[in-house]
């Protein structure tokens, strides 16, 4: 389908890092027909400093004793699990994807034959890791939660200057909260993105329910990123801010359904309007009987339903001509028979 959305089911974190529970996950994703199951390449020694704090999200949905460091170690695939998701992905027919969150990351991803990127709101700032993921020169995904615009230009200049071609970028509008208030949204910041860079745009959404993640599309998303989890009250950080497995195919139908309803843009008569044409519309009739030789007038003139007559817009051209028959009260006018 020309301008189809690319939807990404966001898995992240929700595996709770048991890979079984990353398999189902895989499976309801291939079961949404979404395009791509996302997950998340990190390391814990190398992502945070051991008294690194959480955000508060994070405080209210693990531990509130446990380090960012514990918790993500908690949530780390290793290599062998890489390994077997891409498998599961490959047996369901669904897409890999996962977000390298470091160098080292997102060299992994490449050598498991990865082929774009995803840079992470909160690595839009991280000059070395934008130089290495424009060297690549692969297509790349910027998510610009937490950021202004002229960071967003920052990134964007980076990663073109490293090897990567503006045509190669799509840069998602996010806001980081789990889960956003719909007052954070500004899902028009959105298209102030495009407009400012020229660059293909999408949405991230961390919203609850699936109504902004449409409205991104009927508003110019090409790529749309939502996390989706097996059961919002899981425990874990990122389970809240997630659909369920009906919600999440319920999204991916309404975008598309979406997609198909924007057209062309082109304002033209249906197939299925060119048969309602002539019930729906009026044409001009005789409102009382009307004998040959008299004049038409708005006193022996109106206008009903069907349209399959002369059509209204030519009152003012009926009006004053000669009635070259007999009509009957509710008869249609026909242009042979003016005078």
């Amino acid at each position: 389908m020309k301008n189809r959305t690319l939807i990404i089911a966001e898995a992240g974190v929700n595996h709770n890092g048991d890979i079984g529970l990353a398999k189902q996950l895989i499976d309801v994703a291939a079961e949404a027909g979404v395009d791509l199951v996302k997950f998340q390449t990190f390391n814990a020694d190398r992502q945070v400093t051991r008294t690194a704090k959480k955000a508060d999200y994070q405080t209210q949905t693990t531990d509130s004793d446990e380090s960012q460091h514990e918790m993500l170690r908690r949530l780390e695939l290793t290599e062998d699990m890489h390994h077997e998701l891409i498998a599961h992905c490959a047996a369901r027919n669904i897409g890999f994807f996962s977000t390298g969150f470091d160098i080292q990351g997102v060299d992994l991803l490449l050598s498991l034959g990865q082929d774009q990127f995803k840079i992470p709101s909160g690595e839009i700032t991280n000059l070395p890791y934008l130089i290495h993921i424009g060297q690549l020169g692969k297509a790349v995904i910027l998510s610009t939660g937490m950021a202004t615009l002229g960071e967003i230009e920052a990134a964007i200049d980076v990663l073109e200057q490293a090897g990567t071609a503006r045509a190669q970028i799509t840069v998602l509008h996010c806001t980081t909260e789990y889960p956003t208030p719909m007052h954070e949204v500004n899902l028009r910041a959105m298209q102030s993105i495009h407009a400012a860079f020229g660059v293909a745009v999408g949405y991230s959404d961390h919203t609850q329910g699936i109504e902004v993640a449409i409205a991104a599309v009927a508003m110019g998303a090409t790529v749309i990123e939502k996390h989706f989890t097996l059961d919002s009250n899981l425990p874990g950080p990122d389970h809240i801010a997630s659909l369920e497995p009906v919600e999440l195919k319920a999204m991916v139908a309404a975008i598309r359904n979406i997609e198909v309803a924007l057209g062309d843009g082109i304002k033209r008569l249906t197939p299925s309007e060119a048969r309602n044409k002539p019930v729906a519309r009026k044409s001009l009739v005789a409102s009382q009987a009307i004998k040959a030789g008299e004049v038409f007038s708005a006193q022996n003139l109106t206008t009903k339903r069907p349209g399959t007559g002369i059509t209204p817009m030519r009152w003012d051209d009926v009006i004053g001509r000669v009635a070259q028959r007999d009509f009957e009260i509710n008869e249609l006018i026909e242009v042979c028979f003016l005078g």
